[in-house]
């Protein structure tokens, strides 16, 4: 259905992708897996013909899927035109903001219903909308059209995009991180909707840093680092004898504890508590439906909370909330026992730095003009009213701890990949130096062993600064496992919590056994 052949893409005279080769089969799956900026992104979208700008191209890309030919060799480049969809990791970035689920998926369903008969168009074009959000196991596909994207979770708009492109028909689906930010009940359905792709002949590339889907779907896996491909072939041969010592270093880090030895003590002094908090969103008309209810939630200074559940649970509502992104809700949000204004706007700077939150889709969350490191600079100069230069030096530091070289920060955000940019935003936060770090999904994009290194790094800094209260939204029920306490959302509620490995380990609501079953978390570090 398609071949790449020795790929090259240079930006700036910097090889991101060199000599990549493969072949994407009907009814097969292709696994790309490597580091974040290994290259997995744009050799996909090479197969859409899209290409970074100023980016010069050799090599060839060939799409031969549904019998037409299109090929891309080196000098300019734009779309082939071939039926090819693509599901991005950020999916934020491909839903226009100010237009309802229902209105986005229903422009792409018209055309295909131009065979009904006029007056019952409108009811095909729904019932094909309707089955696609079920066919990407969207659960309430109606409540989910009356939404607008921001008002769904990333794993939510994450699925809406799937939709999309089974609307459109895609013979070859490139999937970059299908399963990031998507709890283990849904990620094993959206492996069986992958299965189900393949089974129809649709050609999949699977572009993931989760190792356990790798190992569940694919049929070939092709290991990538620094551009170039390191090691290739069927997937059991490469995971049961791998040859090249990256490779290794993947799968033993998949396999092994952390890296480091816990949190260290927490205190018995909340830093935030909730209480008798009712959230909610509104659909365009004037009545509200409650989507989260919090009766009591303390997170203490020096203390680890992990937030699990499904996408739509309420997870990201609840740090939305802490943080004053969502004011629609009822009830208290206290920090250090003083009441926080719902609002963003009327929190005070200390507020807005005491309170910081580092989003799951860290490519919306950068202005694409400015160079990385002024970006997370400017949290010091703006909230700690820290001189600029001193700013800037300080964000280098924070950056190279978080694996970020200097010469790297100094470009803008397109220069760097997805995981590059997630750390970025840790590190533009924790130049704040907040009371409260809010982490909605922040390892959910990085492989196992740059996740290691950053759960590493945050447990450093809850240690050093002692007062610092941190709440890490996950899916990872074996990163939840790391944690102090976990607290449980299903449908808005928070139907269990406790000490971590005792809610894992010995589960007592319904939801949680059958959220614990399909996962088991790590041992303790």
């Amino acid at each position: 259905m398609a071949e790449v052949r020795d790929l090259r893409v240079e930006i700036d005279g910097r090889a991101i992708v060199d000599g990549v080769s493969f072949r994407v089969l009907p009814g097969r799956v292709t696994a790309l897996v490597g580091a974040s900026g290994s290259g997995k992104t744009t050799t996909g979208l090479a197969l859409l013909g899209e290409y970074p700008g100023g980016a010069r191209v050799s090599g060839e890309v060939r799409v031969t899927a549904g019998g037409a030919v299109g090929r891309t060799t080196g000098g300019p480049v734009g779309r082939t035109g071939e039926p090819v969809g693509y599901v991005p990791q950020h999916p934020a970035s491909v839903l226009a903001p100010a237009r309802r689920v229902d209105a986005l998926l229903t422009d792409i369903a018209r055309p295909q219903v131009r065979h009904v008969r006029s007056g019952k168009r409108r009811a095909a074009a729904r019932e094909l909308v309707v089955r696609a959000l079920e066919d990407a196991q969207l659960a309430d596909a109606e409540a989910v059209l009356r939404r607008y994207p921001h008002q769904l979770s990333g794993g939510q708009q994450q699925r809406v995009v799937l939709a999309q492109a089974l609307l459109l028909g895609a013979q070859i689906v490139v999937a970059d991180e299908p399963t990031t930010g998507q709890d283990a009940l849904t990620k094993r359905r959206v492996v069986e909707q992958l299965a189900a792709l393949a089974g129809r002949g649709i050609g999949v590339v699977l572009l993931s840093h989760d190792l356990d889907v790798v190992r569940a779907l694919a049929d070939e896996v092709v290991v990538m680092r620094a551009g170039r491909v390191v090691e290739s072939g069927p997937v059991e041969q490469v995971w049961a004898a791998p040859r090249h010592p990256w490779t290794r270093e993947l799968l033993d880090a998949e396999g092994g504890s952390t890296s480091f030895d816990g949190w260290g003590a927490r205190s018995r002094r909340p830093v935030v508590r909730v209480r008798r908090l009712a959230a909610r969103y509104r659909d365009g008309s004037r009545s509200a439906s409650v989507v989260l209810r919090v009766p009591a939630l303390d997170v203490h200074a020096g203390e680890c909370l992990a937030v699990v559940g499904r996408s739509g649970s309420g997870k990201t509502t609840l740090a939305r909330c802490l943080a004053g992104l969502h004011r629609d809700f009822e009830g208290d949000v206290r920090l250090d026992d003083t009441v926080l204004p719902r609002s963003l706007r009327r929190r005070t700077r200390g507020q807005l730095a005491g309170v910081q939150y580092v989003f799951q889709d860290a490519h919306a969350a950068f202005d694409a003009y400015r160079p990385v490191v002024q970006q997370v600079a400017r949290t010091a100069v703006r909230l700690r009213a820290a001189d600029a230069e001193a700013a800037e030096r300080e964000a280098v530091r924070v950056l190279a701890r978080l694996g970020l070289p200097e010469d790297l920060v100094r470009r803008r955000p397109s220069r760097l990949s997805g995981g590059e940019l997630q750390r970025a935003a840790l590190a533009r936060a924790l130049l704040a130096r907040p009371r409260v770090l809010l982490c909605d999904e922040i390892t959910s994009g990085l492989d196992v062993v740059t996740r290691k290194e950053i759960l590493a790094t945050l447990a450093d800094v809850v240690r050093e600064q002692g007062d610092l209260a941190l709440v890490l939204i996950t899916h990872d029920l074996a990163t939840a496992a790391l944690a102090h306490r976990v607290a449980v959302l299903d449908a808005g509620e928070v139907v269990e919590e406790g000490p971590a490995l005792e809610v894992l380990r010995s589960p007592r609501h319904p939801f949680t056994r059958s959220l614990v079953g399909t996962a088991e978390p790590a041992a303790s570090p």
